[in-house]
């Protein structure tokens, strides 16, 4: 009978012991894998906002254990909240309890469009992307800050990462994002480049929105830059093949066919010489700093090469041009590419 009460006193020992070790690796090893910032709203259940933070931690039930252990359910104040790599869920729970941080990162890049581009904003602000949209199209904030459309203003987003109050309103958010384009285009260097290339910081940005629809080979963006900037200067049209694909509402065209050249629209660079009117997508700052470091040469024409690796070949005559047409053409035929 005595070894019977030994033997389960030690298998109660064991299970005490490893729900033990068990419960302190749920409560003290790291629980955030990568660095995340969480947005709770106001009108998010405490349910709701539990859930968003459960979702980034290693060790959720450990994480509702606590909250409960800290009365968290009485309220959470909104807000952003920002978890190392590394915390456990104690210290999460703990930045929970004590309040959120009163900024954020906010990364703005790649968007073709304000619509995509309102979407990425209100992901990481306290705001809806309905809002953060009609902020980006409101007639008011176009005149207000200058511009003759939604479409030119989304020239003002310059890519980059900026510190915002978690709450700022998207109509705020755009006012600041005017202040930092300012910003970005009044230092010496940079008028010094605008004055050496001949143009506004706008024409800039819509130049460099069609360098980053071109190529995906950022070393080729100066030289790109670089054949657009001869053609301005000789009077010739850009024939952009991107600005006839921003003129159909389609970027999905893999071929532009002569019916795309014939669209009656100011984006169609075929048809009408100059830059276009407005940015045709929002360029990246390799694109920017290649039209403001334009490559210096005398191409005036470029087609994608036959190899199809994302390069292109570059020419100085129209016939020289068309022979690299004629042999990217057939590599689009044998690759039945409509």
């Amino acid at each position: 009978m005595k070894k019977k009460i030994v033997v389960v006193m030690l298998v109660l020992a064991v299970i005490v012991g490893v729900t033990g070790i068990w419960s302190y690796h749920m409560f003290y090893s790291p629980a955030v894998e990568d660095r995340v910032t969480v947005i709770l709203r106001e009108d998010e259940s405490y349910d709701k906002m539990l859930e968003k933070v459960k979702s980034c931690v290693a060790y959720p039930m450990a994480l509702e254990i606590y909250a409960r252990h800290i009365n968290l359910d009485r309220g959470i104040e909104p807000g952003a909240y920002t978890f190392d790599e590394g915390m456990n869920v104690i210290a999460v729970a703990r930045t929970l309890k004590f309040g959120s941080e009163n900024t954020v990162r906010l990364t703005i890049n790649n968007a073709r469009t304000p619509e995509i581009l309102a979407g990425k904003i209100a992901r990481q602000i306290d705001a809806d992307s309905v809002a953060m949209l009609g902020a980006l199209r409101s007639d008011v904030l176009v005149a207000e800050l200058g511009f003759d459309s939604a479409e030119a203003m989304f020239a003002i987003f310059i890519p980059n990462t900026y510190e915002v109050y978690a709450d700022i309103t998207p109509d705020a958010l755009v006012r600041k994002m005017k202040q930092e384009y300012d910003r970005f285009w009044s230092s010496e260097q940079r008028s010094a480049q605008l004055e050496a290339l001949g143009m506004t910081p706008y024409e800039v940005m819509v130049l460099a929105s069609i360098v980053h629809e071109e190529t995906n080979a950022t070393e080729e963006m100066a030289r790109i830059a670089g054949v657009y900037v001869n053609r301005l200067k000789r009077g010739m049209p850009l024939q952009a093949d991107p600005t006839l694909k921003y003129a159909a509402g389609d970027f999905s065209i893999k071929r532009v066919l002569n019916r795309h050249k014939e669209i009656n629209s100011p984006y169609n660079t075929y048809m009408y010489a100059g830059l276009p009117p407005t940015p045709i997508a929002m360029p990246d700052m390799v694109a920017i700093e290649g039209v403001l470091n334009y490559e210096r040469h005398d191409y005036l024409y470029f087609c994608a090469r036959a190899e199809m690796d994302g390069r292109h070949n570059f020419a100085r005559t129209l016939s020289e041009h068309n022979r690299n047409a004629e042999a990217y053409h057939r590599a689009l035929n044998a690759l039945n590419v409509r």
